[in-house]
């Protein structure tokens, strides 16, 4: 189904993008190869970094990162490093910040790069848009790589630039074995842009529910993807739907509170059979006691375990099993942001422009930088 929204042609090219920026990191792999060698190798810690979307970013690849040359990487986001810089750094710290920047306009992202709050630091810049602030900035210490033009969305919602901006980073964390990456971002590309044809429709249907809160959850990287799904939910209907995240554990201390006849839950199910063991529990319980309005269900391949009165839609990304997570976690987020798309027009919306007050913009604006 075409839309004239620059918001799904956003979506759906994430499959075809993801093959143009490997591309571009292939292409690059001698110099970015002596970058990050440079500064691994003189002991810099690696800093995950930007704000919103971009933030969230790091918080889904800090723990997917664990088994490449970014182990350890540790994800902060930029409002945070701002305002108590002395929290994370002092005059020893020696860091790698990788900062994710659609616009690279950002007030805390450039505000990050020129506070001084490190005895050395030096910079990765990934980012969308060839004349933001941060793509322009030069220096030794400085490796930008910018991604294909077309993933600077023009959308409010950070959809093919979220996605993208992750999958490079994962790609830059492989890159002495960058040549043997090509498989795995061919095989992710065909396996999402053929769930997307398969489930379009049904996620529309789901957005039609009368549903007014949505809670996503998630286990490790998929934490951090539910926090980003939350996200494009909530802001492409302008806050008419109210959004949460939690970890399928987290969520039994308290947050369960949330669910109630008027709830949608969301599961990113993890491939991992062990920690599925304790997601499926959840979702058992969930199913016995609480009376959500309704369920859909996010995985690989559908559980054995459980039948389909636990979800009124099972979405599966077709993934191969043990499928690296540093690459896989982005085939679970466009549910969330076609579901976000679909809703936002069900309420009138424009989902390129959905904030009726202006109360959120594409690039933050309203930030006083004291630096």
């Amino acid at each position: 189904m075409a839309l004239n929204y620059h918001t799904y042609k956003e979506i759906r090219q994430q499959p075809r993008v993801w093959k143009e920026a490997y591309k571009i990191v292939l292409s690059r792999k001698d110099e970015i190869k002596a970058f990050v060698d440079k500064y691994l190798g003189e002991g810099y810690q690696v800093i995950l970094a930007g704000a919103g979307t971009s933030a969230y970013i790091g918080d889904a690849l800090e723990p997917a990162l664990h088994k490449t040359r970014f182990k350890g990487a540790r994800s902060l986001a930029t409002t945070d490093i701002i305002t108590y810089p002395d929290f994370y750094f002092d005059s020893s710290s020696k860091v790698l910040m990788i900062s994710f920047a659609r616009s690279g306009n950002s007030p805390e992202s450039v505000g990050a790069v020129k506070t001084k709050y490190a005895g050395k630091v030096a910079h990765i810049f990934i980012t969308c848009n060839d004349k933001g602030e941060l793509a322009l900035m030069k220096g030794d210490n400085i490796l930008t790589v910018l991604l294909p033009p077309e993933t600077n969305d023009l959308s409010l919602a950070m959809t093919s630039s979220y996605s993208t901006m992750y999958l490079v980073c994962s790609m830059i964390a492989n890159i002495n074995d960058i040549e043997n990456q090509k498989e795995s971002i061919d095989i992710l590309s065909d396996c999402v842009q053929k769930a997307m044809d398969r489930y379009e429709g049904d996620i529309r249907k789901m957005a039609s529910m009368d549903f007014s809160r949505a809670v996503f959850l998630g286990s490790g990287t998929l934490c951090g993807v539910a926090e980003e799904s939350r996200l494009k939910l909530q802001e492409l209907t302008d806050g008419q739907i109210m959004c949460a995240f939690d970890t399928f554990l987290g969520f039994r201390h308290g947050p369960k509170a949330l669910v109630n006849s008027s709830a949608l839950l969301i599961y990113l199910l993890s491939p991992t059979s062990s920690v599925q063991r304790y997601e499926l529990d959840l979702v058992r319980q969930i199913k016995a006691g609480c009376g959500a309005k309704g369920y859909i269900m996010v995985c690989r391949k559908a559980p054995e375990e459980l039948d389909d009165s636990y979800w009124n839609l099972c979405i599966e990304t077709g993934l191969p099993e043990d499928f690296p997570g540093y690459y896989g976690g982005v085939a679970y987020v466009f549910v969330a942001q076609l579901l976000g798309m679909f809703k936002s027009i069900a309420f009138g919306l424009n989902p390129d422009s959905p904030s009726v007050s202006g109360n959120i913009s594409r690039v933050v604006e309203g930030v006083k930088l004291y630096i």
